[in-house]
């Protein structure tokens, strides 16, 4: 093994799967395979909460970027472990360097289901980002945290209004609609009857909403018709 490598590094390579590295290599296009070393996700979870909050960990936090993508994925699972200011800093420190969908999705903080306000605040930000994975994860956020409480109808609208060419973007859009449909189908459901929602944005979101088991067949059927 390469003696440059960091303790980390060293670590994460000697929990390497070659065959989910070929796997994951397939499923994420926009990272070459030679930065991808194939550690599976329950062994990456393990191993950052073993080394969360020690020095290692912090240190580790502090220097951006990463080469690999399993270091990414190790960062957005320790991410997730902080609370407060910290875990928004460290944020909007990471979040310019996420390069692929896997790892965007892969950073759930526990924290967000705390402080909604705090949460509605940065995403206000995010959402108007320059760099294509801030605003997916903005759009995820919104997704996975305020379609209920804290929802607002002028989400919905915004997103329905972003005129993005980002494969990525527009999947995570239509992914919001999709689940948006299946919460509050009565006020959703005119973005996919009318329509409001853009091609191809539409047709995922149909899809996706097609593809839940959370919508009735007869609500399904007038969305086939629509």
């Amino acid at each position: 093994m390469n003696n440059t490598l960091t303790p980390i590094q060293r670590h994460l390579f000697s929990l390497k799967d070659e065959g989910y590295k070929v796997f994951q290599s397939a499923l994420i296009p926009t990272v070459c395979k030679e930065r991808i070393i194939g550690v599976r996700t329950p062994a990456l979870r393990t191993y950052a909460k073993s080394i969360k909050n020690s020095p290692l960990a912090i240190e580790f936090l502090k220097v951006l970027p990463h080469l690999y993508y399993d270091e990414n994925n190790l960062h957005a699972f320790l991410i997730a472990e902080l609370e407060g200011q910290a875990l928004f800093d460290a944020l909007d420190a990471f979040l310019p360097h996420v390069d692929n969908w896997a790892t965007c999705d892969s950073l759930r903080p526990k924290y967000f289901k705390k402080d909604k306000t705090a949460l509605r605040a940065h995403i206000e930000r995010w959402l108007h980002a320059p760099h294509l994975y801030t605003r997916r994860f903005a759009i995820e956020a919104l997704m996975l945290h305020f379609l209920e409480d804290g929802f607002e109808p002028t989400d919905p609208m915004r997103l329905s209004a972003i005129n993005s060419h980002e494969y990525y973007e527009q999947m995570m859009i239509a992914w919001y609609f999709a689940e948006a449909l299946c919460r509050r189908y009565e006020e959703i459901l005119p973005y996919f009857t009318a329509p409001l929602l853009k091609e191809p944005i539409l047709k995922m979101a149909r899809q996706k909403a097609l593809d839940s088991k959370k919508l009735t067949e007869e609500q399904k059927a007038v969305l086939r018709k629509a």
